[in-house]
């Protein structure tokens, strides 16, 4: 597995230090530098056509440049061809690479050794069955992120603003690390951090005012909120 940067650490240590947050599917210079001016851990680049935060690679290097050297930059894709992926990686230079797709395991692997970058793997959840995927990708990808399922007859994937049932991951192995997605917005947050106790958490429609348009405002209440929660979290498990 790649060797993965800083934030990526084991179970047992990510849960003595702040929750990471992930703000995703920034598409404008504006909403860049608000997801940045809060402290955002990472920013999101969504390279998916039919989302309607898609950014085109110019966009997308244009944006990068501003959060170099910030927060972690995130280039989400969605069952590509290595090759395809790799060439984007040595052009944009993200600090992740973030399959959404049906990608399978080992492709997991071969583009984190071929890209060089360490990869995060989001899987879609819906009920306890779903936790099965956890392991079998655990060993390959450098982060696993649980989200919502889609709608059956959405034509992206990703929550879709619903969040899924989280009491389903008290079944989940305590020791896996993973990032939670799916539904988050700055009212359920707190909420969430404290009934998961994630590693990390990831946001695009709940701090959002119109599907694809980031709201300044909202996104610096998630984070406000995330750090409440995380800082809370923290607290206790120090205790």
């Amino acid at each position: 597995m790649h060797e993965p940067p800083p934030h990526a650490k084991s179970a047992g240590e990510e849960r003595f230090r702040s929750v990471i947050i992930k703000i995703c599917g920034l598409s404008t210079p504006e909403t860049m530098e608000a997801a940045l001016d809060t402290g955002a851990d990472m920013i999101g680049l969504n390279f998916h056509p039919r989302s309607p935060r898609y950014v085109s690679p110019e966009r997308a290097a244009d944006l990068a440049r501003m959060a170099r050297g910030k927060a972690e930059i995130v280039a989400l894709i969605v069952d590509w061809e290595e090759a395809r992926a790799v060439e984007m990686a040595e052009m944009l230079k993200p600090d992740w690479l973030q399959l959404h797709g049906a990608e399978a395991p080992e492709a997991v692997a071969r583009l984190a050794k071929a890209s060089g970058r360490p990869v995060m793997k989001a899987l879609g959840i819906s009920d306890a069955a779903d936790l099965l995927a956890v392991e079998r990708y655990a060993g390959q990808a450098d982060r696993i992120l649980l989200d919502a399922k889609p709608p059956k007859d959405a034509a992206y994937p990703g929550g879709h603003g619903r969040p899924f049932d989280w009491t389903l991951l008290a079944g989940l192995d305590p020791a896996r690390s993973f990032m939670l997605s799916g539904g988050l917005d700055p009212a359920n947050v707190g909420e969430a951090i404290a009934v998961t106790r994630p590693a990390g958490i990831d946001v695009s429609s709940g701090v959002e005012s119109a599907p694809g348009v980031k709201d300044p405002a909202r996104i610096a209440e998630f984070v406000a909120a995330a750090r409440r929660a995380a800082a809370a979290q923290k607290e206790g498990l120090s205790a």
